[in-house]
């Protein structure tokens, strides 16, 4: 059985019939206002698409970019397991200093990788994924859906957003709501650390709350320049600016119980990591529950709608040049 989980977002399909009917209507205004032979000498040349067809074709995408939206799901029914995951909320951070390229190929590009190979080994684990600067973005609620969590993941960009600061404690507090009661509440943060000096605040509201941080560090001592619009970024001075990473917010994670991790270039240091987040984690008596087993479909839709948008703009062709008959 298949369901959506945003359903009220199919009332938008309503506005597709409409819109048909705009376009239609344009087409045959524009046959009634140009003879035969007009529209045949500006008829377009080669194999690529008519205007109905592109229309169709981008009606389509949007009508299966609205379906996407409204995220379609595989209804399997419940079914009832013996659990004890451990949540976790996964911080990325997405400021303004993130584009460094002193990490290959940069330090979000690069957070990004070693955040799906953690993926990898939080096997009896639930995960939310944050961005986060001086904001906070929900990307993905507590899921074990690690497919569609990767999906996100990938496609996770910061070509639309100019976030400047790294703000430490939004992050914290997206993570404190997120896990409610929960008796003892892990987050793992990738960032390049942060500009203040101490995070004593930050402690005190962690234990506060029973938050333990974990804390994999991306950048060099060396540092590197960020790349803005094809540019390098400079200061009002014109001078090229060079960002470093910090290691100040070690502390955050030694006094909340954490642990601290500097970037590596290894392959099993999210490994160790996650051993170390779920060792730490006090097993829960295992509980008979039950739960509904839903595969989400989304992707399927939205790319589609992806591949037919682009199949529609790229077959704009070009129209005849005639020749002046001398």
């Amino acid at each position: 059985m298949i369901l959506f989980n945003n359903i009220e977002f199919l009332w938008f399909l309503l506005l597709i019939l409409p819109l048909f009917y705009f376009l239609k209507a344009q087409e045959n205004d524009l046959e009634s206002v140009f003879s035969k032979e007009v529209l045949k000498r500006v008829k377009l040349k080669g194999n690529s698409l008519s205007k109905r067809l592109r229309n169709i074709l981008l009606l389509i995408s949007m009508a299966l970019t609205i379906i996407a939206l409204a995220r379609p799901q595989i209804d399997n029914g419940e079914i009832k397991v013996k659990s004890s995951f451990i949540n976790i909320v996964t911080a990325i951070d997405m400021s303004k200093s993130m584009f460094a390229n002193d990490v290959y190929p940069t330090r979000f590009d690069f957070a990004k990788k070693k955040f799906l190979d953690s993926l990898n080994y939080f096997d009896k684990s639930k995960i939310a994924l944050i961005g986060f600067s001086s904001q906070t973005f929900l990307i993905s609620p507590l899921t074990q859906d690690f497919h569609s969590l990767k999906f996100l993941a990938k496609n996770l960009n910061l070509d639309y957003l100019n976030l400047k600061g790294t703000d430490i404690m939004v992050a914290l507090e997206s993570a404190n709501n997120l896990l409610g009661d929960e008796k003892k509440k892990n987050i793992l943060i990738f960032t390049d650390g942060s500009d203040q000096k101490e995070f004593s605040k930050e402690i005190e509201y962690c234990k506060k709350n029973n938050i333990v941080v974990y804390i994999y560090n991306i950048g060099t001592d060396k540092g590197g320049v960020i790349k803005d619009k094809g540019s390098v970024l400079k200061d009002k001075n014109g001078n090229i600016v060079i960002v470093k990473r910090t290691d100040n917010i070690k502390t955050l994670a030694i006094n909340t119980g954490g642990a601290y991790m500097k970037y590596s270039l290894a392959n099993d240091d999210m490994k160790l990591l996650a051993d170390t987040i779920q060792n730490s984690y006090e097993s829960k008596k295992e509980e008979d529950s039950t739960i509904k087993d839903r595969k989400e479909l989304f992707y399927y839709p939205l790319s589609l709608a992806i591949l037919l948008f682009f199949i529609a703009l790229f077959s704009i062709p070009k129209f005849n040049k005639q020749k002046d008959k001398k």
